[in-house]
């Protein structure tokens, strides 16, 4: 049958030879696309997965066991039949559970709101809007906490903290009246705890958010100034909305670290002074599986406290998303919808 018989019944015309070699040529480029897309993702997809989600499903099975040293090696954890809810019910059992819940909120709230996210908003603001090289040298000073190695960093801290005459600090504070002389971190703990903990966490912020003030344009700036704003309007109706997404991203990462940290803590004061006065739900989790008072490691029980500290963190980060709508940050501009 002719093509124009096969046009005048409504059929199609056959496909040139170039034509299905195109098709074909092209759904072997779509394959070979997605086949090197991935081959890249394939290292961090094991990565992630031998070191995050296999060990994430370990301690899962793990909090429900009864697991620690004294049984280690006889009790076969991973079995169903050695499960049970009794890590659980010990903890919110725990008498000291609500001060440690106290404690954590405490910490995480007065770090985030004065240093891991105020004052790294402050730093990054004041040093944008400052001569250039002076700007990045006050950054490299807000880094030295950051780049000091925890224990000389913690060392520092209660070097200048220590009794009177060789506390530096001491040293200003008893001639004018203020303090006894005493150990500082023995007496205002929680203080010396969120500053030095403060002063690492604001560096993170500093960056990020000089990083997006860097990248707004400055046609924004002028434009602002043009009108007649002041430098806290810019700020307030400019920068503000134009750093949402860094915001949410620094406010989300940052409360999840602090949920999670206590190597500062532990260096500092290992959770005293006196009982639990300055323990964190991280700290516990530790001291429950690596480091009791009675050297016999609980880790079915330690477990268990990181399981629900992930739930709080899961928590934390849907409410921030939410909050800060998360959904109109993704989406696409709609100029190029059109």
């Amino acid at each position: 049958m002719s093509v124009a018989n096969r046009l005048e019944r409504g059929g199609t015309p056959p496909l040139s030879p170039a034509h299905s070699g195109g098709e074909t040529s092209s759904i072997g480029a779509r394959m070979r696309s997605r086949l090197e897309a991935y081959g890249f993702l394939s290292p961090a997809v094991l990565l992630v997965t031998l070191f995050f989600f296999i060990p994430v499903v370990i301690i899962f099975v793990l909090s429900f066991s009864n697991l620690k040293a004294s049984n280690f090696g006889t009790l076969q954890w991973w079995l169903p039949a050695n499960w049970s809810l009794e890590n659980y019910a010990k903890i919110f059992g725990n008498k000291f559970f609500p001060k440690i819940l106290r404690n954590t909120a405490l910490y995480v709230a007065l770090t985030l709101t004065l240093f891991n996210f105020s004052s790294a908003l402050l730093i990054a603001v004041l040093t944008t809007h400052i001569e250039r090289r002076t700007g990045f040298f006050f950054r490299v000073l807000w880094l030295l906490p950051r780049l000091t190695p925890s224990v000389i960093y913690i060392m520092m801290w209660q070097r200048m903290a220590s009794r009177a005459p060789h506390g530096i600090l001491n040293q200003l504070l008893v001639p004018l009246g203020v303090g006894t002389g005493g150990d500082l971190i023995q007496a205002w703990p929680w203080a010396f705890v969120i500053v030095a903990n403060g002063m690492i966490g604001a560096s993170f912020g500093m960056v990020i958010f000089t990083s997006a003030i860097e990248a707004i344009p400055r046609d924004f700036m002028m434009a602002s100034k043009v009108d007649g704003a002041s430098t806290w309007q810019t700020i307030r109706h400019v920068i503000l909305p134009m750093i949402k997404w860094p915001i949410l991203f620094v406010v989300t990462y940052q409360t999840l670290s602090l949920l999670t940290s206590f190597e500062q803590i532990m260096l500092l004061t290992d959770g005293g002074p006196g009982l639990y006065r300055t323990e964190v739900w991280a700290l516990t989790a530790y001291h429950r599986a690596l480091s009791n008072y009675f050297g016999n490691n609980q880790w079915g029980y330690g477990a268990a406290w990181a399981v629900i500290l992930v739930i709080i963190g899961v928590a934390a980060a849907s409410i921030y998303m939410r909050v800060f709508k998360f959904d109109e940050l993704v989406q696409e501009p709609k100029i190029d919808l059109l």
